[in-house]
């Protein structure tokens, strides 16, 4: 059976350092960082107290008010990225079958804000259960995929992927399967995550995973650098459409770049903690370049997990020096997580759109808050610290890990008949 070739048609964003694709870009290429202190809750008795909120974001911008409320944050972050993307892709589906298209979502945690508030009222109470009957569609992570289908009036393949960090990535990977097989002709992938809450944050700080950096939120997320101490948390959400070949030929739409291959692994190692040698990242990054039919001396550019925490970062760079050989040092390397926070669930869909955007314009965004150089890092290593850099970029693989030891990595190349 011939594969089928996939393009990316489509693109939504909605981060800590813009609430939309050109905004979002821009601020990257600018070194933006999103983190500030958190305005969504008092903060005065926990460790953390900044993050990467969203800015200027208003649901009733996509949604009427009365469904805005029935919606989970997250589910709301959703459907305003995949807006942007659906427009972006120039989609009529009335002239479509959609039969054929479907919604593939990422997240990792759902709608804690929701769980979080039900049973705040719970206790606040009685003890007589007086639940919202939204509660449960409102928290469970299948929803997402749900709304959108119904929004659209998708019928194709709808459903929702789970693995951490790695949510969304595993999403686009499906998604890419789906389409390459021949059982769909378009599907919308993405993730989003809303965790900046007393739960959310007051958990990350119990695991002791969240940078403690309040004097100076807007330079917490380091990675690479020698003083990190941990991710700064992030909420949003990404979009990316994805579509046969020939059925966006066929329709005329503008192609951003070709998916060309997706790797899974697992650490097999601890259910927070990296495997110390990077053995799970390198076996990824292997299982994409395989799928991809390319080397590595193909790959220009890896957008890494890099969360700037102490273990992950190291585990990472060593996996691609020992898969990259001296192909390792002719990378650019940048970790966006020094500006967007870490996205959680949606840093895969986030993360790759930077990817994709670093295909299409030949420029790599930077790593931004590098102040000392950390010696356990092969100093030959491109970072791009500090300013984007301009080169050519053929692919560029995006790698996205989570706990539990899942690693899922995409890998994207210019588009070419």
């Amino acid at each position: 059976m011939e594969l089928k070739r996939v393009v990316v048609t489509g693109l939504g964003a909605l981060t800590p350092i813009g609430n939309t694709i050109p905004e979002f870009w821009d601020n990257l290429l600018k070194g933006v960082s999103g983190a500030a202190p958190i305005t969504s809750f008092d903060t005065e008795k926990f460790k953390t107290k900044f993050a990467c909120e969203l800015k200027n974001f208003n649901p009733e911008d996509f949604l009427e008010k009365k469904e805005a409320r029935k919606l989970d944050p997250f589910v709301q972050y959703a459907i305003a990225s995949t807006d942007e993307a659906v427009k972006d892709a120039g989609f009529d589906f009335s002239q479509m079958d959609t039969n054929r298209v479907g919604v593939i979502w990422g997240t990792g945690i759902g709608g804690i804000k929701t769980f979080l508030e039900e049973m705040r009222n719970y206790f606040a109470g009685d003890g007589t259960p007086r639940i919202n009957p939204f509660f449960i569609p409102k928290m469970i992570i299948d929803i997402v995929p749900g709304h959108i289908s119904i929004k659209y009036g998708l019928r194709g393949p709808n459903f929702a992927t789970v693995s951490a960090c790695a949510s969304s990535t595993n999403a686009m990977i499906d998604a890419f399967n789906y389409i390459r097989l021949n059982m769909a002709d378009v599907i919308i992938s993405g993730g989003s995550e809303a965790i900046i809450n007393e739960a959310g944050i007051g958990g990350f700080n119990a695991m002791h995973a969240l940078s403690t950096r309040n004097d100076d939120p807007s330079t917490a997320s380091r990675p690479f650098d020698k003083d990190r101490d941990g991710f700064v948390a992030g909420e949003g959400a990404g979009t990316i459409i994805l579509e046969e070949l020939e059925h966006a030929k066929a329709r005329g739409a503008k192609i951003y770049a070709e998916l060309v291959g997706g790797g899974m692994s697992a650490d097999a190692n601890h259910i927070t903690a990296p495997h110390p040698q990077g053995l799970g990242a390198k076996m990824v990054m292997t299982n994409a370049l395989r799928d991809a039919g390319l080397t590595t001396g193909d790959i220009d550019y890896i957008n890494v997990h890099g969360t700037s925490t102490s273990l992950g970062d190291i585990s990472e760079t060593s996996a691609i020096v020992n898969l990259f050989g001296e192909d390792a040092y002719k990378l650019n390397i940048s970790s966006t997580k020094s500006m967007t926070g870490h996205l959680l669930g949606a840093a895969g869909a986030v993360e790759a759109i930077a990817a994709i955007l670093a295909v299409q314009n030949d420029i790599v965004p930077p790593t931004i808050n590098h102040f000392t150089d950390d010696p356990d890092f092969d100093p030959k290593l491109n970072f791009t610290f500090h300013k984007p850099q301009k080169r050519l970029v053929r692919a560029a693989l995006s790698n996205t890990f989570g706990f539990g030891g899942h690693n899922a990595s995409v890998i994207f190349k210019k588009y070419k008949e």
